[in-house]
């Protein structure tokens, strides 16, 4: 099965039925399965934080959420993670692909990754990397925590994870 179908499938297995992304380069597979899903409802956005008010939305009204986008975008995202999901104790999984790592061919990605890390733990946001194509295994019990705890995850999904399906 392909990595972007595996994502997709474990949304599913997860119960996530509303998705919203952002466009990238690293993430276009999982976006396309993603709109090509009869089970999700896909809503692309301009704006991260556009995304998140998007994702509270649809939790409000009872549906899982997820959103997808880079990590360069983080730092606009940061009220709004603190105020709503945050605040309204909200569930969020965060795909999130974790430009300017090793492997990165856009140097002015590189400085948000080293901040990247850093913001997520000031938030007290758990995060998971994943690396190579193995680490998808972690994918569905990390969703399924995330529900269960009932806060925003980051799962950062760098180059060589994306290189690797």
């Amino acid at each position: 099965m392909d990595i972007n179908e595996r994502i997709v499938d474990d949304f599913i297995r997860n119960e996530i039925g509303f998705v919203t992304t952002v466009p990238c380069k690293q993430l276009s597979g999982v976006i396309d399965a993603v709109e090509k899903h009869d089970q999700i409802h896909h809503v692309p956005c301009n704006h991260e934080a556009e995304g998140m008010g998007l994702c509270a939305g649809a939790f409000l009204g009872g549906t899982r959420p997820c959103i997808i986008m880079q990590n360069t975008a983080l730092g606009v995202t940061v009220n709004s993670l603190a105020a709503l999901i945050q605040y309204y104790q909200m569930p969020l999984p965060m795909l999130i692909s974790y430009r300017g790592e090793v492997g990165e061919k856009v140097a002015c990605q590189v400085e948000m990754a080293m901040h990247t890390k850093p913001i997520l733990q000031q938030m007290n946001i758990p995060s998971y990397h994943l690396h190579k194509a193995d680490d998808i295994e972690e994918l569905s019990a990390i969703l399924n925590h995330t529900f269960m705890a009932s806060k925003p995850t980051a799962i950062l999904a760098d180059a060589s994870f994306w290189s690797a399906t």
